[in-house]
């Protein structure tokens, strides 16, 4: 019924919009029907790259602390990350016609550096260029997301990082930023994610299957 190709899957949306949840249901879901799927993460996904999220992730905009990283330094050190993840584990994985299936990718880089802090995008174009390559996800699913369910969600958090501390006026620009990303681009899916119920991940395996069935 489904075809083993290579397929770039992204998820993005702000912090407790559900896409890392959802993003594991598609990978299980692609795993059921005997798909060869990887699940990865940004930033992150590689052991170099997940040393590098943990020294961006870490919260140091704590009060008692006045040293930050200048925001280009943090950009450097996100697209730092990218880089070793595209080279050693997205490009490797499409190469073996699998699946990939990436919580957060360039989108968020332009919603939260750019749009957010003002990072000039001519600057991280130059970089996408040289570690992306012709390299763009096949499918990027956008979730959208109410303020009331992320901060449920948010509140249930165990383990939480600098991003999901900010106010929720924060929230609400990067999620605009988003959507202004995602408009009028044929192969984004913006989809409401506040409800909590398995009509998401249906039609997310839905959508996906569409790409997937032989031709």
């Amino acid at each position: 019924m489904y075809k083993q190709k290579p397929l770039f899957i992204v998820f993005e949306g702000v912090e407790g919009c559900g896409k890392s949840f959802q993003s594991k249901k598609l990978y299980q879901n692609l795993k059921k029907n005997r798909i060869k799927t990887i699940l990865t993460r940004e930033p992150g996904g590689t052991s170099s790259a997940e040393l590098i999220r943990n020294l961006i992730l870490k919260d140091y905009f704590k009060k008692n602390k006045k040293e930050k990283f200048d925001k280009y330094t943090d950009t450097l050190l996100y697209l730092a990350a990218r880089n070793e993840h595209v080279l050693n584990k997205i490009k490797p994985a499409l190469k073996k016609k699998q699946v990939v299936i990436c919580d957060r990718f360039t989108d968020s880089t332009l919603a939260y550096q750019v749009y957010g802090k003002k990072v000039n995008n001519n600057f991280i174009k130059i970089i996408h260029k040289q570690i992306l390559g012709n390299l763009k996800p096949n499918i990027t699913f956008l979730l959208k997301v109410s303020a009331k369910s992320s901060k449920k969600r948010l509140s249930r958090r165990k383990s939480k990082n600098r991003y999901d501390n900010f106010p929720q006026s924060f929230y609400d620009k990067a999620q605009k930023s988003f959507l202004k990303i995602a408009k009028n681009k044929k192969n984004y899916f913006i989809l409401e994610s506040s409800a909590n119920n398995n009509i998401l991940e249906k039609l997310i395996f839905k959508i996906t299957a569409k790409y997937l069935k032989k031709s």
